[in-house]
């Protein structure tokens, strides 16, 4: 029978943020399959009014409008919500979910390659107790940040992150190690055909905070 891993023993804050350079624009100005692949085990940091929190990133999802279907930016769509998708590499995208949460994307490629990866899910590290509050969850549960709406919650992301620069401070995605990623169709975007079926969905294999199955 399958373990399921534990919570990770508490970390030093300090040490892990401390000389810690965000990611340059050149790890975010590349395919966006080889960034969704390549986010698995960054640390996603959030400097907030309230403190630091953050987490080691176990799941993405890549999406290259205008191409796909599935991609906000499919057929060119050029709008007010997607405008920072078609500029440079590096920077953050953030839409409405359903109407009642947020996701959050870094998008990624060339410039006016509307292309965009969705974080969907963390293992929380970094200000457990801010994110516990935030979501009215224990800090050892993992439906703290086990998808795309309640990591955005629990990091206090937010429309007015939108826009944001990744190789700033206040928002950004630091160093960290993976342990072995697997592949699968992305979730809840039927709506997209044949598009909807590409393997374009990555995770750390095992982990228990990847929002649903497969975990393996």
């Amino acid at each position: 029978m399958r373990r399921t891993p534990a919570l990770r023993a508490p970390i030093d804050e300090a040490a892990l943020l401390e000389g810690a350079a965000p990611l340059a624009r050149d790890f975010y100005a590349r395919p966006a399959l080889v960034v969704a692949r390549d986010c698995i085990g960054k640390v996603l940091v959030h400097r907030t009014p309230e403190g630091v929190v953050g987490g080691r990133i176990v799941e993405t999802e890549a999406y290259r409008g205008p191409e796909d279907l599935a991609a906000h930016s499919a057929g060119g769509r050029r709008t007010v919500r997607t405008e920072v998708m078609f500029g440079p590499a590096g920077f953050a995208y953030v839409f409405a979910l359903y109407g009642m949460h947020w996701a959050f994307n870094v998008v990624v490629a060339s410039e006016g390659e509307p292309h965009a990866v969705l974080i969907r899910a963390i293992e929380p590290l970094l200000g457990l107790s801010i994110m516990s509050r935030r979501r009215g969850v224990a800090p050892e549960r993992v439906e703290l940040t086990n998808g795309p709406g309640k990591l955005c919650r629990a990091l206090g992301i937010d429309r007015a992150v939108y826009g944001m620069d990744l190789c700033g401070t206040r928002l950004v995605l630091l160093p960290g190690a993976a342990g072995p990623i697997a592949r699968s169709p992305r979730i809840n975007v039927d709506y997209a055909g044949a598009w909807a079926k590409r393997p374009w969905r990555f995770y750390e294999r095992g982990n228990r905070y990847v929002s649903v199955p497969p975990r393996d």
